[in-house]
């Protein structure tokens, strides 16, 4: 009995010996190649952490730059931003920020530059953002034809009535007064009753006298 039981070890032995022979090599490199995503993955992960990290520290310098009006030092950090986390959503919102502070200053070149990068790079919403602020630096040139492409760029449905109300600007400041009022018009009615926006869209339709219906009612009333 004894014997046989050691002749029925030595055949699961010999067999193991024969699996691993021929299987051995393959499961050794699957398990490495296993341990290897795994490695990678956490280290892509914490380096993204890391990055997101960077990019948020040095978006609260930017904003520290913008508020003091510093546009050369904005422009820095965004360049610092651009290098080190070029994909960040903190860098996005750092290049909308640099423009504005530039477009203020007066470099309308700088903005646009930055405002292009945002509407190539960015996520949908913040590409719209550029989209939108490029629409208003090209109608501030008087370069309408290309300020309305711009508009028809922007891709998120929650922007139409901005869109609408930027097509609106764009085209009073070429004069059309009444594409102007019903583009402001599809703004007002885009916009939720509670948006503070909305009484910026109502005041325009206001001063071209078109006041929305509403208004003029709870004037009357008052």
């Amino acid at each position: 009995m004894a014997q046989q039981l050691d002749l029925q070890e030595q055949e699961q032995i010999d067999a193991l010996k024969a699996f691993w022979a021929k299987y051995g090599n393959l499961i050794t490199w699957a398990v490495t190649l296993v341990l290897a995503a795994f490695a990678g993955y956490t280290f892509w992960t914490r380096h993204q952490r890391d990055v997101a990290s960077q990019a948020s520290t040095l978006y609260g310098e930017l904003q520290t730059a913008a508020t003091a009006g510093d546009a050369k030092r904005a422009a820095e950090i965004l360049g610092d931003m651009k290098s080190k986390a070029p994909k960040a959503t903190y860098t996005q919102l750092g290049a909308l920020l640099a423009a504005k502070t530039q477009a203020d200053k007066g470099d309308a070149a700088d903005a646009t530059a930055n405002l292009q990068w945002v509407a190539d790079n960015g996520n949908d919403e913040n590409a719209a953002v550029a989209h939108l602020r490029l629409a208003g630096l090209l109608a501030d040139a008087k370069k309408y034809d290309d300020a309305l492409k711009q508009l028809v760029l922007v891709k998120p449905a929650s922007f139409a009535p901005l869109v609408s109300d930027r097509r609106g600007d764009i085209e009073l400041a070429q004069g059309q007064q009444d594409a102007a009022v019903k583009a402001y018009k599809v703004a007002y009615d885009g916009l939720p009753d509670t948006a503070q926006y909305r009484l910026l869209v109502e005041a325009k339709l206001t001063r071209l006298g078109a006041a929305p219906a509403a208004s003029a009612a709870s004037g009357a009333a008052q």
